[in-house]
C-alpha cells in the first residue's frame, strides 16, 4: 500500500509547520509547501504534517482506494 500526497497551493499560508514535522516529505519553494514526492509509503510524519497543517491544505490518501487518510473530519 501507498499513499498520494496533495498540496493545495491555493490553500497553503506558508507557515512551514509541514517541513517542520516531516522535512523528508516537505519543502517550502517560493514560500509555499511542495509535497517531495506525489507518492509516499505509509509514514506517521505524513499524517502528523497534515494534521499539524493550520489551514488543512495537504491532503493523503491510500493510493488506489482514494481512502481519505490525513487530515482526519
Amino acid at each position: 500500500m501507498s499513499w498520494s500526497v496533495e498540496v493545495d497551493a491555493g490553500t497553503c499560508i506558508g507557515s512551514g509547520m509541514c517541513a517542520g514535522v516531516a522535512p523528508d516529505h516537505f519543502e517550502l519553494v517560493d514560500g509555499y509547501s511542495r509535497a517531495k514526492r506525489a507518492e509516499v509509503e505509509p509514514a506517521d510524519e505524513v499524517v502528523d504534517a497534515a494534521e499539524s497543517c493550520p489551514v488543512e491544505a495537504i491532503l493523503v490518501k491510500e493510493t488506489g482506494s482514494g481512502k481519505v487518510i490525513a487530515p482526519e473530519e
